[in-house]
């Protein structure tokens, strides 16, 4: 009775086990197309999606029960698939209806290689004089490039989450009294931590640093910390007193 019962328990367990469906995922391997218009949208070799465009990364992907599921967890309704047409659902509720692909063409594409990795800005350097009560201070920013990745997930036109690699940057701001440096300091965007929320931190990029104002609490110069290729941005007031002490606030969203 002891064994039939776990033997019942392990049937559960394995009937409440998604399992992948090998026949389905064998059926999108190729290049598909849009139906109406033809324009390429992504290639399925083994496990992996490959986009048609040059900054998606890659993608795993299985095929569960009527489920399109993207290596990120993301999942999209199967509405009608057979060895060349492949119907879904996109996170729109549009349904998207592709055709596999029989012109060698439109696989050329495919072949460059890695998705290049986006650099949100170049290197700038920037500096001025400005006074304030008859005192005159120079300020210097430079906007430095790095390799450290930012991963930033978006929706392609088919509808389908993608990721993009984004490099941040570092900014350096210096502050001049005469010839006394007042201020140096270096500026990464986990510095913004206590001000922006972590999640939308670790999808942005720090890709702005200007020089606002000067007033009698100092210089003031807005970061901006913005997710690649959105709307979404946070603004925060990095400001030096006239004694080198740095705060910061949050401005803007």
């Amino acid at each position: 009775m002891i064994f039939a019962a776990a033997l019942v328990g392990c049937n559960r367990q394995s009937s409440s086990s998604p399992t992948e469906s090998k026949e389905a995922k064998q059926m999108m391997q190729g290049v598909w197309v849009d139906e109406e218009s033809g324009d390429v949208s992504f290639q399925v070799k083994g496990d992996t999606i490959f986009y048609s465009d040059t900054t998606s990364m890659p993608s795993y992907f299985m095929i569960i029960g009527d489920s399109l599921v993207l290596g990120s967890g993301t999942s999209y309704g199967i509405i009608k698939q057979s060895p060349n047409v492949f119907w879904f659902t996109n996170q729109n509720g549009d349904v998207v209806k592709l055709q596999k692909s029989v012109d060698p063409v439109d696989s050329l594409g495919f072949e460059r290689g890695k998705p290049q990795i986006l650099t949100y800005t170049q290197q700038v350097k920037k500096d001025s004089v400005v006074v304030f009560n008859g005192e005159r201070y120079h300020w210097y920013i430079a906007i430095n490039p790095t390799k450290y990745k930012v991963v930033a997930r978006t929706y392609n036109d088919d509808g389908l989450e993608v990721e993009n690699i984004y490099y941040d940057n570092i900014m350096h701001i210096s502050v001049f009294h005469g010839a006394h440096q007042i201020f140096s300091s270096d500026f990464k965007k986990q510095q913004y931590g206590k001000l922006v929320p972590a999640g939308f931190l670790d999808e942005a990029v720090l890709g702005a640093m200007d020089f606002n104002h000067i007033d009698a609490d100092g210089l003031h110069f807005d970061a901006t910390l913005c997710r690649p290729d959105g709307a979404s941005c946070y603004m925060v007031d990095t400001q030096i007193a006239f004694t080198g002490k740095q705060t910061m606030k949050l401005m803007e969203y």
